[in-house]
């Protein structure tokens, strides 16, 4: 521990880390003591109020708004292969308490006091994102603890995402123990599937949503349905499983769609679902000329708003994609509607949806409202833990 670098936070700039949080902004920092440029991305540093106590030990971004992230509140307790193993055996008493099969999101990030680290499990596979210098700088020390803790049989890193630029790495994806797959195994509310974990979006799979996916059996029985931006059918293949009469999947990329057949086959019914290939904005316009209806439809789109300066282009996406997709539905018509941007509230979610049923002359009744899976704890005291949105309305005829 005395072999690290201090970094002195100026006065009362620890109230917030007092309170919970563990994020340390560039300007919070005392640069005369301790200039922030003494650093290079990816140390870890003893971080002290103003006064020289020691408040924990921190991982460094010094080129970034966000200059550290707290690692441990005890000064003892420096990132290595032990301390790694205790939180992966913390992180994994949690998921084993919540899922009988070893598949889901096994770290994630912040919330399980392991910043830049995410790590999903597909039963004996892990696939990690690395994207702190931090933890690039200890992936060897990752790597075992994983293997002493999880025994898998393989180990993919997927470290190919923007997160990485900010921190002056470089993109890569690469087995680094064992045997991975092109596709993956796993199970989610009693369904199979193969995830693309190598070439498919983020580590393959979405294991966010899945007790909102769990949450559409009693909607979809006997039902049509229609699932937008289906990716590889988290949605639409469930529900199948759960008793939709048919399911349409749309989605721009043939090869996500190549996954929703392999899936639906997978599961016995390949004969319920049909896929669509296009833009989505395209199709639906497609499905409303040729006055196709459905029962129920479930718009899932990737982020519209990916940084504060989007939100307002973003809600506007939101609003042409929820009222389109209203339009499709039959007079008592179930739409699920999801978002996992983290700078779109909820209640403005709820507005949005509220103002497109108006706008079509049409009631609405908000049935149901889900979050992310507890796989994906939030952190309280750090609010961009918390970005899924799921909400499951009724539309009725405006009399």
């Amino acid at each position: 521990m005395s072999s690290l670098p201090s970094l002195r936070l100026k006065a009362n700039a620890d109230r917030r880390l007092r309170a919970g949080h563990l994020w340390v902004y560039s300007n919070e920092i005392d640069v005369a003591a301790t200039p922030l440029h003494g650093f290079v991305a990816g140390d870890q540093a003893v971080l002290e109020a103003a006064g020289g106590k020691p408040l924990g030990i921190v991982a460094m971004s010094p080129n970034n708004l966000i200059c550290a992230r707290l690692l441990s509140r005890d000064v003892k307790h420096v990132l290595d292969k032990s301390l790694l193993v205790h939180r992966l055996n913390v992180c994994l008493s949690l998921r084993e308490r919540l899922f009988d099969k070893p598949c889901y999101r096994l770290v994630y990030g912040d919330s399980d006091l392991l910043p830049g680290l995410v790590v999903d499990r597909f039963f004996d596979i892990l696939v990690v994102q690395l994207a702190s210098a931090t933890m690039e700088a200890h992936k060897d020390d990752v790597l075992a603890a994983l293997i002493q803790v999880c025994k898998p049989s393989g180990i993919l890193f997927k470290n190919d995402s923007s997160a990485r630029d900010a921190e002056g790495l470089q993109r890569y994806v690469a087995t680094a123990y064992g045997e991975v797959p092109e596709w993956v195994a796993l199970e989610e509310n009693g369904v199979k599937f193969e995830a693309p974990v190598i070439e498919g979006q983020k580590t393959g799979w979405f294991y966010d949503h899945r007790m909102n996916r769990a949450r559409l059996a009693p909607y979809v029985k006997g039902k049509r349905v229609l699932d937008l931006f289906s990716y590889i059918g988290g949605w639409g293949v469930q529900a199948a499983a759960f008793g939709a009469s048919e399911v349409f999947c749309v989605d721009a990329s043939g090869f996500a769609l190549d996954g929703v057949e392999r899936n639906a086959t997978l599961n016995g019914f390949a004969e319920k679902v049909t896929c669509v290939e296009g833009d989505v904005f395209a199709a639906l316009r497609e499905l409303k000329s040729a006055e196709e209806r459905f029962d129920v439809v479930i718009a899932d789109p990737p982020a519209f708003i990916k940084r504060k300066k989007d939100i307002k282009n973003g809600e506007a996406a939101y609003r042409r994609l929820n009222e389109t997709a209203m339009r499709l539905l039959n007079k008592d018509g179930i739409l699920v509607s999801a978002s996992c941007s983290m700078h779109l509230e909820e209640d403005n979610l709820q507005n949005i949806l509220l103002t497109s049923a108006r706008h079509l002359d049409r009631n609405i009744q908000l049935l149901e409202r889900g979050a992310q899976g507890p796989d994906h704890p939030v952190h309280p005291a750090i609010n961009e833990t918390r970005y899924i949105k799921s909400l499951t309305v009724r539309l009725l005829p405006n009399s």
